[in-house]
């Protein structure tokens, strides 16, 4: 009985130990289960966005995308300063270098990066203007283009001869117009981006977030075409 509970005693200290290198010197690095790292993965998991009228002001700060993501990896969560219910969550990362707000609109594929120089109550999606795609999700295969007559003829006008070149058009030029795009639209939010097409034209689509893939309602072509 005596040697069960020293054997108990040693294991009880190796599992403690073991939680302490967890928890203090990995939880930056991949325990998606600690709470942190559910909130910072949950903004990596969305496209970050950075609105034109706040460009100026995060570049004083030394904010840009690579500062935006080292916050992402290293930082921590203010949760008393956040908004974790409701239709939109907020939350405030901050480390030795920066301190910003990330917004999280639900059944929504979009994170917008604020300034925390105000109280989280005055933060919310912006509604005008453009903003700059910062960031994107790790997966190759993010777009979807729905399937129909009229859509398959547009992309194929438009040169886009598969859905990887949307996206790649969407990481080097694209934008979020803001005044298109209906956080809390039913029966779903839609996020209305512009971005240039081969010939760089600029074109515009509706999209919605639908089995974790940016999926295109419509494409809205700035020349005339045949397809019907």
């Amino acid at each position: 009985m005596n040697k069960f509970i020293n054997r108990l005693k040693y294991y009880g200290i190796g599992f403690g130990m073991g939680l302490v290198f967890v928890f203090f010197f990995f939880q930056n690095r991949g325990c998606s289960w600690l709470p942190s790292n559910r909130v910072k993965n949950s903004i990596l998991d969305r496209v970050i966005v950075i609105a034109d009228s706040e460009q100026q002001a995060l570049k004083s700060k030394g904010v840009n995308e690579d500062a935006i993501i080292e916050l992402l990896n290293t930082g921590s969560v203010e949760y008393d300063k956040s908004v974790k219910e409701g239709k939109t969550k907020i939350y405030l990362l901050y480390n030795d270098k920066h301190r910003l707000f990330f917004t999280l609109p639900q059944d929504n594929y979009i994170s917008e990066v604020k300034l925390a120089n105000k109280d989280v109550s005055k933060i919310t999606n912006s509604t005008e203007g453009f903003g700059t795609l910062v960031h994107f999700p790790n997966d190759k295969n993010l777009i979807h283009v729905d399937s129909s007559k009229i859509l398959t003829c547009q992309q194929e006008a438009l040169g886009f001869i598969n859905q990887q070149l949307i996206l790649k058009n969407l990481k080097k030029a694209g934008k979020i117009d803001f005044a298109k795009t209906f956080y809390f639209k039913k029966p779903r939010p839609t996020v209305y981006l512009t971005y240039p097409d081969s010939k760089k034209n600029t074109i515009g689509s509706n999209t919605i977030w639908y089995k974790n893939k940016i999926t295109i309602k419509s494409f809205d072509i700035p020349f005339e075409t045949n397809c019907k």
